[in-house]
């Protein structure tokens, strides 16, 4: 099957299917998502803390919540270590490291694109000055 014989059948998604979907198409789109797993995809296996340092303005509170989704959806896995303080390692599974793949092309064209985008704006702000 070639890939776009794949991303068509991908595509055809039952009705009852659609709402599962996109609720995970929300959850990868997702700022913190992305970053939660660019994160682990640079650093590897990371301490919440060191995520956290490595993802700025998130707060303790969305970290939590993302990191909590990601578990729950298999995308990571979390690894509590009978130590004295607790210490517990988060790190992409199979699945996560998969969408990290997927979502590569997405960087790349952002990365790509910067300039057009910015030249976009700044067009559409120079004649959005309707009176």
């Amino acid at each position: 099957m070639s890939a776009v014989e794949k991303q068509e059948a991908a595509c055809a998604i039952s009705p009852e299917k659609q709402a599962m979907v996109h609720e995970i198409l929300g959850r990868i789109a997702d700022k913190w998502t992305l970053l939660v797993i660019d994160a682990l995809e640079t650093q590897g296996e990371s301490r919440f803390s060191q995520l956290r340092q490595h993802i700025p303005g998130v707060s303790q509170k969305m970290l939590t919540k993302t990191l909590r989704q990601l578990e729950r959806d298999g995308l990571i896995s979390r690894h509590v270590h009978a130590s004295v303080p607790p210490r517990v390692d988060y790190k992409l599974t199979e699945l996560g490291e998969r969408l990290s793949e997927s979502l590569c092309g997405i960087w790349v064209w952002v990365s790509e694109n910067l300039g057009r985008v910015e030249s976009a704006r700044q067009r559409f702000d120079g004649k959005d000055k309707r009176k």
